[in-house]
């Protein structure tokens, strides 16, 4: 099964538009850097390890690569949001983002990345999700001020209906 490492706003995105407990049975694992789970989801969402998410301890030489990585491609994604993709790398697996900064750095890296609104295409193609679901969930997401690519994210969607 395909492990996908997490930063926090692809599980903020996901509880604004109530799909939670949707995303956890995909046929996929998903993780997230210790530090980044306790500080910044555990508090306001706590027992997602409960429902799947796997919280893992990043090593000692990918705390230095993370700690390296500011100086390449500056300080707008959090020094979180950097533990993510260093476990990304140090797993050889995919990283989840909606931050822009942070999925340029990863490319730049060679690290796969997806985003929410892959998520939502993936719950719609494993029929966890019907299209008007997934595009309600999407506008709860819009009325919780989440930032995504509003358009494309409804034409991906409308166009799945068409496929269907």
């Amino acid at each position: 099964m395909l492990l996908l490492i997490s930063d926090a706003n692809i599980l903020i995105d996901m509880e604004a538009g109530e799909l939670m407990e949707r995303l956890f049975q995909l046929p996929l694992q998903f993780a997230m850097p210790d530090i980044l789970y306790w500080e910044e989801i555990e508090p306001g969402t706590p027992g997602l390890e409960e429902q799947g998410l796997q919280i893992l301890e990043i090593t000692g030489q990918y705390v230095q690569y993370a700690s390296a990585l500011p100086n390449k491609y500056g300080t707008a994604p959090s020094p979180n949001d950097y533990l993510a993709l260093a476990l990304a790398k140090q797993e050889g697996c995919p990283l989840l983002t909606g931050d822009q900064d942070l999925k340029a750095a990863a490319q730049a890296e060679d690290v796969p990345v997806m985003g929410t609104v892959w998520l939502l295409r993936t719950m719609v193609e494993n029929h966890l999700l019907s299209v008007d679901e997934a595009i309600a969930a999407l506008t709860l997401m819009k009325d919780s001020k989440r930032r995504l690519p509003w358009t494309d994210a409804e034409r991906i969607l409308n166009g799945m209906r068409q496929d269907a």
